[in-house]
């Protein structure tokens, strides 16, 4: 054993360092074998999810162990034993963090198999430095991992900047629907792997290290539970709106292609038939404007909660793919479209409340008009009026 006197200072590093090491086991074990969820009662995340977040969780807490086991009984940076503990703890932490990433968009299954593929050069890598140690070598190693990372960073970007559109053009309500915050742990997964790769023994970067790394679990295990389970489309294809071309050469008849939405799921309002089901060959807007004013506008329906884009094209009884269309051409997306109702409703009640000198309050009236957030309402009024709701109301 290479420790033969301990300081204060190492008793402190290893007692943080087992805290970091307890707090993912602890919360995969949650993951995989509590039914319900503790911190959103009402949520139910997807499974998938739930179960790529446990094996990253157990695959960390794994992590502390061998390298805890390594600078134990060896410590040598230059020994097989290194190379082994390292790559095999980069491969698994990519695989796992990729695949809970990917499994938080939901607008189509993501699959992991081209993570797993840029690991190959890695595990080759790996087998040259064990037969062949070289300190130059190993410097190649740690650049390419840290590649991988950048490289998964910048398609997250990208990824989630489409499975907002999705959410935009699907959905009414996207309270703890966005998921910003996989951006933010593919980042700080980067980051501590920086300071993996450059760390040797300064014990203020080794404190930073598993600071981050508690707040890192906190955050995932957060907003992994806080996720709700969404529609997901059954093929890519379902999640692209056909061209005018396609639309006109569909089926005239509605078709569902939401596996999630049901007749239990709709508003007490009746699917009504639509002059477009019995044409074909034309895409009539004039119609659906017509249809949505009837069944969305004057019923209200718009301050039913999470309504989606395939409930509201139910309702009417078109097809959701014309809807998107409709929505596509007015040069909107379903979310503001709904979101605009919601505001002028909002006006409206408000003028009529301070016409009849009733009393209110901001917060009641958002609830009135749709929202359940307040936050998400003062966000939605700011981006149709251009200003806040105070502000609005102190002019008015």
């Amino acid at each position: 054993m290479f420790i033969e006197h301990i300081s204060a200072e190492v008793i402190l590093f290893f007692i943080i360092y087992g805290i970091t090491g307890v707090i993912p086991l602890i919360a995969a074990v949650y993951l995989l074998l509590r039914r319900g969820n503790a911190f959103a009662p009402g949520v139910e995340p997807p499974v998938r999810l739930r179960r790529w977040a446990a094996s990253f969780f157990v695959v960390s807490s794994l992590g502390h162990v061998w390298w805890y086991l390594f600078y134990l009984y060896s410590g040598d940076i230059n020994s097989a034993a290194y190379v082994l503990v390292a790559v095999l703890d980069c491969v698994e932490l990519l695989i796992t963090m990729a695949g809970t990433l990917l499994a938080m968009l939901q607008d189509r299954r993501r699959p992991v198999w081209p993570a797993l593929v840029a690991l190959v050069p890695l595990l080759a890598f790996g087998g040259i430095q064990l037969f062949y140690p070289n300190q130059y070598f190993m410097q190649i190693i740690t650049a390419y991992i840290l590649s991988i990372y950048v490289l998964f960073s910048v398609y997250m970007v990208f990824a989630v900047r489409r499975y907002g559109r999705w959410l935009n053009d699907n959905y009414a309500d996207l309270e703890n629907k966005r998921v910003w915050l996989s951006q933010v742990v593919s980042l700080a997964c980067l980051f501590l792997l920086i300071i993996y790769a450059l760390v040797d023994t300064d014990m203020i970067l080794l404190y930073v290290l598993h600071l981050v790394e508690i707040i890192l679990f906190a955050l995932l295990l957060w907003r992994v539970e806080t996720l709700p389970l969404l529609a997901e489309p059954s093929t890519d294809d379902d999640c692209a709106e056909p061209s005018l071309e396609s639309i006109e050469e569909a089926p005239a008849e509605p078709v569902s292609e939401d596996p999630e939405a049901d007749s239990s799921n709709l508003s007490p309002l009746t699917s009504h038939p639509s002059p477009l089901t019995s044409q074909k060959g034309s895409l009539d807007l004039s119609q659906i404007e017509q249809l949505l004013a009837e069944h969305c506008v004057d019923t209200k329906l718009y301050l039913q909660h999470d309504l989606t884009l395939q409930q509201l094209a139910q309702t009417i009884g078109i097809n959701r793919f014309y809807l998107s269309q409709y929505f596509s051409r007015q040069s909107i997306t379903y979310n503001t479209y709904i979101n605009n109702l919601r505001i002028n409703y909002f006006i409206s009640r408000y003028q009529e409340v301070v016409k009849t000198q009733r009393a209110f309050t901001v917060q009641q009236l958002a609830s009135e008009s749709g929202y359940r957030s307040y936050s998400t309402f003062s966000l939605a009024f700011k981006q149709r009026m251009g200003q806040t709701v105070s502000t609005w109301m102190h002019n008015n």
